[in-house]
């Protein structure tokens, strides 16, 4: 391969392409400050994190407003699309949780819980836009469970918490203990998240 070709990839990137990258560096910028704000006293951090997640959603919305305009929607846009969209809205929302003080065993089941629902849920909706190109429309007219940005409110639930300082220890509805290890009930929402992302039957309707 001569080497002019050596970024051919890059090359052949679209405009919309660029916005989904630009959503996958934001999610993985969320994560980074969530892990900075693990420290004593660095809430700033945690909102900081928690910013980064709407400034995602909004690169997520405009990658498809784009692509759909100069009508260069690609296979590799799609996948690229999707692998953003668990960064910014399913591995950051988790990191988030962990470093508000979701941190015992049975949070971190949930957390990770969360996380494989919404790279199944992105899985199976590439496979049913793919089976739908066969059809007339060409178009997904629903969608089969909630859309994985649809975690945003997840992260808004606890950067309110982060503002009013109840994290940590001090984290809504506290800590119980179930065994030998330590659940955080406020946990719980990403455990909700996650099946209604999963259902086959919560059919809602794509705009």
């Amino acid at each position: 391969m001569s080497e002019k070709n050596h970024f051919s990839m890059i090359r052949g990137f679209h405009l919309a392409d660029w916005f989904t990258l630009a959503n996958a560096a934001c999610g993985m910028a969320a994560v980074f400050a969530a892990m900075a704000s693990i420290a004593p006293g660095s809430r700033i951090s945690l909102l900081l994190a928690a910013a980064f997640i709407p400034a995602a959603f909004v690169f997520d919305v405009l990658d498809g407003r784009i692509a759909r305009w100069r009508q260069q929607q690609s296979a590799l846009g799609r996948e690229l699309d999707s692998l953003a969209d668990v960064i910014s809205f399913g591995v950051a929302p988790a990191a988030i949780g962990f470093a508000a003080g979701m941190h015992g065993f049975w949070d971190c089941i949930i957390l990770g819980y969360f996380v494989c629902c919404g790279v199944s849920r992105l899985a199976r909706y590439n496979i049913t836009a793919e089976a739908l190109s066969s059809n007339e429309s060409g178009k997904v007219k629903y969608f089969e469970g909630t859309p994985i940005p649809t975690s945003l409110l997840l992260v808004v639930i606890l950067a309110v918490a982060a503002w009013q300082g109840r994290i940590g220890d001090t984290l809504w509805l506290g800590a119980v203990d179930l065994g030998p290890w330590t659940l955080h009930p406020l946990a719980l929402m990403f455990a909700v998240s996650g099946s209604l992302m999963i259902s086959k039957t919560l059919r809602i309707p794509k705009l």
